[in-house]
């Protein structure tokens, strides 16, 4: 660099410093920046530090908040050290911690550190993912991290996706595709499990099904697709005139976990010209294990699948994806050509991502993933799943020997679903139901641990969903231990004659 360079880039570096102080301005200077940073750092770094004693879940009521934050903006600031401290006292921690390691309700998330520092580095460099113009290197870091997950899920050359906020926008995306490739027709209809995620058939409404011909298929006894109700339901709409679609199929239901015969459906699929879409946000990612590769067997023959690492590949949200067998499939969708992006012909033989799904603007959401498998490695998230594996099937042999408890599932990956029922007393449903609803809000009130509930097949159950790599033996048999003795409590007050 020149002695003019040199001088030129020390000015330029003097002046922001200097312009920085001045009142009025939407800068801070250097020092400024590292404080609030660094400020930053320790409450979030204490925050992970403290978890483990604090409870999973703290909230409040609305009047309350509404009464300490409904307030005008102010005209004047404040100082940044003041502002931060307020949020992380009085709204950040109103919240379901969802990293906790006794956090065992819906599917929580447990992000890896390299994950959460991906986010604030990629925020900082202020990344829009649009295009190959705009954003070449993040753009071949998410056709990287992408191509991972295609040879994990056994897809072949020639298939990709993109990166989505999650579940739900992958789904919309993929019905598009589906719809497109079907000539979008006018009586379309869709198929999906009773056990399926309201992201789907929410997914199949907005890209054009009408809500009469999103068509729920019962499930068997074990929550998976009732395959002859399949065939039954698609046979009858093409008997009366309706065009079917596409049909999706779990690859772990956010209920119990259950897995729908993939490689049946796979194969209905093809004879029948259907786009098979694989819902696998909560269980997909157990494909890097080898029980989990037996478990999803026949996912590869799919035309698309949606995923979220920020569920059990322990990411920060937002980091859902979609991948298609045939990408091509999403730009035919998606790609379009508006003046405003012409000078994009600069990467016309380069990937645009923006061609293959709903977002133009789009943070770099891959950087998180790709951060965290470079600093721990495949083989320490192949151990961390299975480490969830493990847990949830001791979980569901806690259940099954306890005297006090009914399992209402087997833990195919890492959720059991149980109720308190014991083998010497005879309540019928509506009581055993009183009594589990009495026990959750114990659960809710009176516990470290936070568990929510679902209902199989009308009946209610208690539902541990197992997830967080932080998570022990201890904290899953101290839970189910609480279940029991609250649940012995409720029994006792059940028994009582009014």
């Amino acid at each position: 660099m020149s002695q003019t360079d040199t001088h030129r880039v020390d000015g330029r570096k003097s002046g922001v410093e200097s312009h920085a102080r001045m009142p009025g301005e939407l800068r801070m200077s250097r020092e400024q920046m590292l404080d609030l940073g660094h400020r930053a750092l320790e409450l979030l770094v204490g925050r992970i530090e403290n978890l483990p004693g604090e409870n999973a879940w703290d909230g409040e009521f609305r009047q309350v908040l509404e009464d300490q934050l409904l307030e005008d903006p102010p005209e004047d600031g404040r100082p940044a050290d003041e502002v931060i401290e307020s949020v992380t006292r009085d709204v950040l921690p109103l919240t379901v911690r969802l990293d906790h390691p006794r956090c065992f309700g819906f599917i929580p998330s447990s992000p890896t550190w390299p994950g959460v520092v991906a986010d604030f580095v990629a925020a900082g460099y202020n990344i829009n993912q649009c295009t190959w113009l705009v954003a070449s290197g993040p753009s071949q870091l998410e056709l990287v991290v992408v191509d991972w997950f295609r040879r994990w899920l056994g897809y072949p050359e020639g298939a990709g996706g993109l990166f989505t906020s999650g579940g739900s926008a992958a789904s919309v995306n993929a019905f598009v595709a589906a719809r497109e490739a079907a000539g979008h027709p006018e009586r379309a209809t869709v198929y999906m499990s009773d056990q399926s995620h309201s992201a789907l058939a929410r997914a199949a409404m907005i890209v054009g099904v009408r809500r009469e011909c999103v068509r729920m298929i019962p499930s068997d006894t074990d929550f998976r697709l009732d395959m002859d109700a399949l065939a039954r339901a698609v046979a009858e709409d093409r008997d009366a005139g309706f065009t079917p679609v596409a049909v999706a199929a779990n690859a772990g239901t956010a209920g119990t976990g259950a897995i729908d015969r993939l490689e049946a459906m796979a194969d209905f699929c093809e004879v029948e010209g259907l786009w098979l879409h694989v819902d696998a946000a909560y269980g997909g990612f157990a494909i890097v294990t080898e029980r989990g590769q037996q478990l999803l067997r026949g996912i590869e023959h799919a035309d698309s699948i949606g995923l979220d690492a920020h569920k059990w590949f322990y990411q920060p949200y937002e980091a859902g994806c979609l991948l298609v067998k045939d990408e091509n499939t999403l730009k035919d969708a998606f790609a379009v050509r508006p003046d405003i992006l012409q000078d994009t012909v600069w990467g016309a033989n380069h990937p645009n991502i923006s061609d293959l799904g709903l977002q133009l603007s789009r943070s770099m959401r891959a950087l998180k993933v790709w951060m965290s498998v470079q600093t721990f490695g495949m083989a320490t998230f192949r151990r961390a799943i299975d480490k969830v594996m493990e847990l949830s099937a001791r979980a569901e042999a806690y259940v099954r020997e306890s005297p006090v408890l009914e399992a209402m599932n087997t833990a195919t990956l890492g959720i059991v679903c149980f109720r308190v029922n014991p083998v010497d007393d005879d309540l019928d449903d509506a009581a055993l139901e009183k009594v589990n609803r009495a026990v959750l809000v114990r659960m809710f009130w009176d516990d470290p641990a936070f568990m929510s509930s679902t209902l199989l097949q009308g009946t209610f159950a208690l539902r541990m969903c197992i997830i967080n790599h932080t998570t022990t033996w201890d904290d899953v048999r101290e839970t189910l231990e609480a279940v029991e003795r609250f649940g012995k409590e409720a029994l006792a007050v059940s028994d009582t004659p009014e």
